[in-house]
């Protein structure tokens, strides 16, 4: 009745093909529907896009390579959650294009990293990671804070995110220069109507450099807000009846 099946044990090629057909399909009855399916992704109440200046952060973490030597998420496993904190949520990164979660760590998890150092220690790391890390083997990165943000596309950044469903809105694509500068700022021009598109959001000079809005700052925002969002005091697990 099986018969045919001698044609797979004999042609490993026609072998092969069985098989890859399988799997797609297999894959794809698993993987599709979830493209469709909004609640993919519990809401977690904190978490929100990234400002311009967070998210022009996050592209000099990227180009830097960072993300080589240094995860962001922590594993539900008792060591990872004594050493860094609570294990990361998904919706912790539902606006991160792409995700930055990783495996290799020459250096400690950032999830959590935000508010755990003062922006004078994160700058004083990246100029010259041995003066508080001896041990460390991570580059220096001085030249971050002779090096002015690029505000021109910030605009277009926004707009590509929202392409992916961020939910920036009409006015802090056409203000996100602005609003990337504002950020560095506190006694800027821009500082309150910035406030108003990010309320709770840190309004700061984050490099020690009032004068510029390097990519020292940027960086740092980025840095001091990862795992911020989120408060894991009232965070309640994941049930149908708990989602917050």
């Amino acid at each position: 009745m099986w018969s045919f099946h001698k044609w797979f044990e004999r042609h490993s090629l026609i072998l092969i093909i069985g098989i890859l057909v399988v799997v797609s399909i297999g894959g794809l009855v698993q993987i599709t529907p979830l493209f469709f399916i909004e609640s993919t992704i519990e809401r977690v109440q904190g978490v929100r896009p990234y400002t311009p200046l967070e998210l022009a952060g996050r592209r000099i973490y990227i180009r830097e390579g960072c993300y080589v030597c240094h995860s962001q998420m922590i594993r539900p496993l008792r060591d990872e959650v004594e050493r860094y904190g609570h294990y990361s949520l998904a919706a912790e990164s539902m606006y991160d294009h792409p995700f930055q979660w990783g495996s290799k760590r020459s250096g400690p998890d950032l999830a959590r990293v935000g508010g755990r150092y003062s922006d004078e220690w994160h700058r004083a790391h990246l100029i010259d990671p041995r003066s508080v890390v001896p041990e460390s083997v991570m580059p220096p990165y001085a030249f971050l804070t002779q090096t002015e943000i690029d505000f021109e596309q910030m605009g277009d950044h926004l707009r590509v995110n929202r392409m992916l469903r961020v939910p920036y809105t009409d006015e802090q694509v056409a203000n996100a220069a602005a609003d990337a500068r504002a950020q560095a700022e506190p006694m800027g021009n821009y500082a309150m109507d910035f406030e108003a598109r990010y309320p709770g959001v840190a309004v700061r000079d984050f490099d020690g450099d009032p004068a510029r809005v390097t990519e020292m700052d940027a960086l740092i925002a980025y840095l001091q807000m990862l795992g911020t969002g989120v408060d894991f005091e009232t965070y309640q697990a994941d049930t149908p009846g708990n989602r917050r």
